[in-house]
């Protein structure tokens, strides 16, 4: 059976100032991308909204820019498919083996409290599958409840986005509000790298998460190995 992992992308184009754009930062999902297609997975994107996905502009200039950002973009089918991606309730959690949340400032707006991506994250999660998140995209995770009513993070070793990196950023007076911070209030184990902006990844158990846009890579190959780690489970 080929695996299947749906990754999870903004609509949203601008902060509480509209005079700021952001969106999504492209190469968070298309290292991922790139990643999974490799192993053979079949992939699906979906928004909170459904429909198009806007570009963070920051993240298409040197050096952030990277080959797999410019294929994409050079890619017209790939780009078509930014423009119309699914809606949460146009998709079966039963279908997929992971789902994997890209980041992007924009996902601080439109990730925490979408019905629909909480559904199919809890749905996911609680059948065994992999739960993933790089930067900003555990911003998707934050009102994430289980059956239980618990929440999601709580009492698990995670990472995002570091307010240290939000400050260094020179976005901190931007963004809604601290995702580190209230990561921490539900519960989570937050740690982050001794360094900003370098790659750290942290798994606990199917989740998965990255902590920037240098961890997408990575990211990608962990939620992989939990994945096969899956398979393998099963098939013993």
């Amino acid at each position: 059976m080929t695996k299947r992992v749906l990754n999870v992308v903004t609509n949203v184009g601008h902060y509480d100032d509209p005079s700021h754009t952001t969106g999504l930062w492209l190469s968070e999902l298309t290292h991922a991308w790139h990643v999974f297609e490799e192993h053979g997975y079949a992939q699906t994107l979906v928004s909170p909204a459904g429909g198009a996905v806007p570009l963070e502009p920051r993240a298409l200039k040197f050096p952030i820019y990277d080959k797999t950002a410019k294929a994409w973009r050079a890619d017209p089918g790939k780009m078509a498919m930014l423009e119309n991606t699914a809606s949460p309730d146009q998709i079966d959690p039963s279908e997929y083996d992971a789902i994997y949340f890209t980041g992007g400032h924009a996902v601080m707006y439109d990730f925490p409290d979408s019905k629909g991506l909480q559904h199919i994250t809890r749905e996911i999660y609680e059948r065994g599958g992999i739960v993933s998140s790089v930067c900003h995209g555990y911003c998707g995770l934050l009102n994430t409840r289980l059956s239980d009513d618990s929440y999601l993070i709580a009492g698990r070793r995670m990472t995002g986005f570091a307010w240290t990196e939000e400050v260094l950023a020179r976005v901190d007076k931007l963004v809604p509000y601290n995702a580190e911070e209230k990561a921490k209030q539900r519960g989570a184990l937050y740690e982050k790298a001794t360094l900003p902006f370098v790659s750290y990844v942290v798994t606990d158990g199917n989740l998965v998460t990255g902590q920037n846009p240098g961890s997408a890579k990575a990211t990608a190959k962990k939620a992989v190995e939990a994945i096969e780690g899956n398979t393998s489970r099963q098939r013993g």
